[in-house]
């Protein structure tokens, strides 16, 4: 039986951000795509950090003690994505087992990690990945006979 790899779970559509964009355009792209974390690319795709949610967070604390909430909207244009984001993050390969790249994220308290291929972003493994992974192939287990699972229909006619 062949391990299960990275590249089987993670989330192949990223949605990425240049170090230039302003927080005002990464806190879009959060809130357009529903993600808390976005890589930062050049532009050939090369990683060249990570924004959080909890990375905005903590900058939006910082800058609220110092400003009025009134220039919030005005600073976040005004700041760029290179100042608050994480640099040379921890990445895992497409190829990589799942195990190890979950043992990682478990230890180091990630939610996610970014999926490299010869240095070039393809994908994003989060926690939601490995979620989704389960609740799927719970699905699919309980509505197989074969499995061993019961399906809601063959447990109604019962």
């Amino acid at each position: 039986m062949s391990r299960l790899r990275v590249r089987d779970l993670m989330t192949s559509d990223v949605a990425v951000v240049h170090p230039d964009d302003s927080v005002a355009r990464l806190r879009d792209v959060m809130s357009g795509r529903y993600v808390r974390h976005v890589p930062v690319v050049d532009d050939d795709r090369r990683l060249v950090g990570l924004v959080s949610e909890r990375d905005l967070i903590r900058w939006a604390g910082q800058l609220e003690a110092q400003l009025p909430l009134t220039v919030g909207a005005e600073v976040a244009a005004a700041v760029k994505v290179h100042e608050v984001m994480v640099y040379e993050p921890e990445t895992v390969d497409a190829d990589d087992d799942v195990v190890e790249a979950a043992t990682v994220m478990l230890e180091s308290k990630y939610g996610c990690l970014p999926v490299l291929e010869q240095g070039v972003l393809v994908g994003i493994l989060t926690e939601a990945d490995f979620v989704r992974y389960v609740a799927e192939s719970t699905s699919r287990t309980a509505d197989d006979p074969l499995a061993g699972g019961t399906s809601s229909a063959r447990s109604a006619a019962s």
